[in-house]
Formats: structure tokens, sequence, C-alpha cells
């Protein structure tokens, strides 16, 4: 691992396998831990890893004008959508 003189910038390898490691201090910094899920998202000008959590991604559809307290209504309005139709419409195999 190499560090970037001109910003907070860390580098490190991809292994044959695809495999990256998260720099100690990053990981730290941003509560990474073992099993967490990252999340991997193009940006225009490379790629963005951030900690996937049950919000990530919420108001990706949403227009930008919309409040902060309205994504989160609009977020808990279809996950009671969804967890009432897994119950209605759910049949054992």
């Amino acid at each position: 691992m190499s560090t970037e003189n001109d910003t907070d910038c860390e580098t490190t390898r991809i292994t044959r396998k695809g495999q990256v490691t998260i720099p100690k201090e990053l990981r730290e910094e941003f509560g990474l831990t073992e099993g967490d899920r990252v999340r991997w998202e193009k940006v225009e000008d490379g790629i963005r890893v951030r900690k996937a959590t049950r919000s990530t991604g919420r108001g990706m559809l949403v227009d930008d004008d919309v409040s902060e307290a309205k994504r989160e209504e609009m977020a808990e309005a279809m996950e009671a959508d969804i967890r009432e139709k897994r119950r209605t419409e759910w049949t054992p195999e």
C-alpha cells in the first residue's frame, strides 16, 4: 500500500482473484469490519466504494428537491407494501 502525496488517497493492488484490501485506516474510520458488505458504484470519474446499508441506494429514483423526510416516508411505505405482498402472496413449496 502506498499513500498519494496530494490527497487523502490510498493505493492497493487487485489480486489474481479480483480481491482488494481496504486499508486499515479507512476500515477503522468508516466502521468496516469483516463480513460487512460494500457497494461498488460507477461514477463519472471512476468507481466509488461505499459501505452498504439498508438505505444505500434509497432515493435514486426520486427528484433531488424531495426532502429527506419525504424520502424516508416513501421508503417506509414501499417496505410496508413489500412486506404485505410477501405475507399475502407467498406460498410454501
